[in-house]
């Protein structure tokens, strides 16, 4: 079981938290093999002292300290904002509004012009002499003293309302019969 998980982790397909190229490993693996050997002669070309790599340096450059920004900043601008656009809505409601207004009262001095039409139309239909023209083209005249009629209603009004006899009681019991019958066949109708 041992010589599986060391095949699992030594394999190059595994992942050690990290997928960058280690270029180290060769070397680390080399000296793990020979750690328990003594050291082999040094090759000619290893003998030779590596010259050091020159370094130039450069003058630090200055970087300023990451600034922490506020919460209650961060609310303030969100709280801003949110009143533009409030504010811009309102503009546009107002505009809408304002069109509408507009609108309605074109419409209203167009019916109040209706008005002042109709209401001429309707005194000129009610006047007299209007009235008068159109019943004489019509062929309508003046009564004659031949033609009226008074009727005198000085005396007390009177009626006469006649009542029936009453019926026995063997029609009235008929009667009954016959009404509540016909609501029956009335009603499964």
């Amino acid at each position: 079981m041992a010589a599986a998980r060391e095949l699992r982790y030594n394999s190059r397909s595994a992942v050690y938290g990290d997928l960058a190229y280690d270029l180290d490993r060769e070397v680390r693996e080399r000296a793990l093999r020979h750690a328990g050997e003594a050291p082999r002669h040094q090759t000619a070309v290893e003998a030779v002292p590596k010259a050091k790599p020159r370094v130039r340096s450069l003058s630090k450059a200055q970087v300023r300290q990451r600034q922490k920004v506020s919460v209650l900043s961060v609310l303030g601008v969100g709280a801003a904002i949110g009143l533009a656009v409030m504010v811009l809505m309102g503009y546009i409601q107002l505009t809408i509004i304002s069109d509408e207004v507009v609108s309605l009262q074109n419409h209203l001095e167009e019916l109040q012009t209706e008005n002042v039409t109709l209401t001429a139309q309707h005194e000129q239909m009610f006047d007299l002499a209007t009235v008068k023209e159109v019943a004489e083209a019509a062929g309508m005249s003046k009564p004659s003293s031949s033609q009226i009629y008074y009727i005198d209603l000085s005396e007390g009004d009177s009626a006469v309302v006649y009542q029936q006899e009453e019926s026995n009681l063997l029609s009235r019991l008929l009667t009954s019969l016959n009404h509540g019958i016909y609501a029956v066949v009335e009603y499964f109708e």
